[in-house]
């Protein structure tokens, strides 16, 4: 197996840099634990975008940063965690729009599974691909 290496420079609000380096047997979980990390670094930005949510598809793209990071989801995971977010009901169509949507955009990838679709994060999508 190859020798696995990965490379994260970040900097924060204050002007921090930090550089991070992964080498060897780097695993899914490791690399959970250093965007769990940087989330924590950036508690301010998270507060920030929680008070904006003021449209469905501002929820709608809060419950799928928060909940679906990393790995794959359908517009049906969605509904349930809006609904259990939000404690308002929303039509799955409406959701299937957004997330059409936000395929369009580029914002998720969007990948035809069976009878339903399934997407994932791009952002996680393209950090996963320089891992392997």
């Amino acid at each position: 197996m190859a020798k696995k290496r990965i490379r994260i420079d970040m900097e924060d609000a204050d002007g921090a840099r930090y550089d991070i380096k992964l080498e060897g047997n780097v695993t899914r979980d490791k690399v959970l634990k250093i965007f769990e990390m940087m989330d924590l670094m950036n508690i301010e930005e998270e507060e920030e975008k929680s008070i904006k949510m003021d449209s469905i598809g501002s929820k709608i793209w809060h419950i799928t940063d928060k909940f679906f990071p990393m790995g794959k989801f359908t517009s049906t995971n969605i509904l349930e965690k809006y609904e259990d977010e939000f404690n308002e009901p929303v039509k799955l169509s409406v959701i299937s729009t957004y997330l059409s949507r936000f395929a369009a955009k580029g914002r998720v990838d969007r990948i035809r599974t069976g009878r339903e679709w399934t997407y994932q994060s791009i952002r996680i999508a393209q950090k996963q691909q320089s891992i392997k």
